[in-house]
């Protein structure tokens, strides 16, 4: 396969991604290329189980919900609050991997969209305590996937923490880690709820040369119980056009980048 195929095949899941389903003609229109051609990439990225043909296009597959959390209401009113924005982060976090990075990614569910939106990268190298996250990315030969082992602790949750997470990060180094958090406040940093937990995406963060927040704009100004790390531990925030202006320029003024996702769709005239 041709680099510019392999560059194409790429551009596709991005605009998947996004999207979640396009029609054939406006897969030919966008990238300018034939349908015998669009149909050969489709049947190779369905091949490497990242999406479904249907009749005229292609959707994105997106398991939403795992089936044994299918009937579970809590753990939906999670994966669904903010569905839009945690999407639109996830594939603007894995736009800023690099080919042959290693990165850490924490459990939650904004970084399982960072997961989801990385299946179908090549030659990236990815560190996780979230079992989900794993299982997400199993089927994709072309990225290495190591997962922390640990405890599950709570109810209902993907996350491994304890003693054997921690040791598992002991000698791991990373190019970038993600941080899902479920609040981030100037004065007391990035914050989770269980300090077990904490205590391994503090551990990917004392081991990372970039340290990434991805969260939506309702976590800003949010003090959870358990501290992951400083303000001043992270580089770079990636978060929704919800984020108040004020917020945003504190931000930049502390000297975190900030970037912005448009998640919001503006007012019909």
């Amino acid at each position: 396969m041709s680099k510019k195929t392999d560059r194409r095949e790429e551009r596709i899941m991005k605009e998947l991604l996004r999207r979640g389903t396009m029609s054939l003609a406006e897969l030919m229109d966008d990238f300018e290329v034939s349908a015998p051609s669009i149909r050969r990439d489709l049947s190779r990225l369905e091949a490497r189980g990242l999406v479904k043909r249907t009749h005229g296009g292609v959707t994105l597959i997106e398991p939403s919900l795992y089936d044994a959390f299918r009937y579970d209401t809590s753990y939906q009113a999670r994966e669904l609050r903010f569905a839009a924005q945690k999407r639109l982060i996830g594939v603007a976090a894995a736009e800023i991997v690099r080919e042959n990075e290693t990165v850490g990614i924490t459990a939650g569910t904004t970084a399982t969209q960072v997961g989801r939106a990385l299946r179908q990268r090549r030659n990236i190298s990815v560190v996780t305590n979230a079992l989900n996250i794993g299982m997400e990315l199993c089927n994709q030969t072309a990225i290495r996937t190591t997962l922390t082992g640990g405890l599950l602790a709570w109810r209902w949750t993907f996350a491994m923490a304890g003693p054997a997470a921690v040791e598992a990060l002991r000698d791991t180094f990373l190019d970038k880690v993600f941080l899902s958090v479920t609040g981030f406040d100037l004065k007391h940093g990035a914050t989770t709820l269980e300090q077990e937990e904490a205590l391994v995406a503090r551990t990917m963060v004392e081991h990372a040369k970039e340290v990434i927040v991805i969260a939506d704009s309702s976590k800003f100004g949010v003090i959870s119980p358990s501290r992951i790390c400083r303000t001043q531990d992270v580089h770079r925030v990636i978060t929704d056009d919800g984020l108040a202006e004020d917020k945003r320029a504190a931000l930049e003024a502390a000297g975190i980048s900030v970037q912005i996702v448009e998640a919001h769709m503006p007012a019909s005239e």
